[in-house]
């Protein structure tokens, strides 16, 4: 059974990916600086995805997948779940167009 949303829904609250991988740092015990040696990523990289000032590519997804043992699925749908949310409401004017175009 699906559940349907109204087109109006949004969540309360979104997280950033950056926050579950913090979560998951911390529930391992792992600094950030272990997480980028475990990823063969500069530390730098590592921080701004954990701060929410990098997106999480599809190979940084799959690497993350394979590191916390999640599957990089996972990752992308949080990338682009936070994108969704954080991005600007389109021109509603879009809509009447494409009736007109019809």
């Amino acid at each position: 059974m699906r559940l349907k949303m109204p087109k109006s829904f949004k969540p309360a609250e979104v997280f950033s990916p950056g926050e579950f991988i913090r979560e998951e740092l911390v529930a391992r015990g792992w600094s950030q600086g272990d997480l980028a040696r475990v990823l063969a990523r500069p530390l730098q990289s590592v921080n701004m995805i954990i701060n929410g000032k990098k997106r999480i590519t599809a190979e940084t997804a799959k690497a993350l997948g394979l590191a916390l043992g999640t599957g990089p699925e996972l990752w992308m749908n949080l990338e682009a779940a936070y994108q969704l949310h954080t991005a600007p409401e389109p021109d509603p004017a879009i809509a009447r167009r494409a009736l007109q175009v019809a």
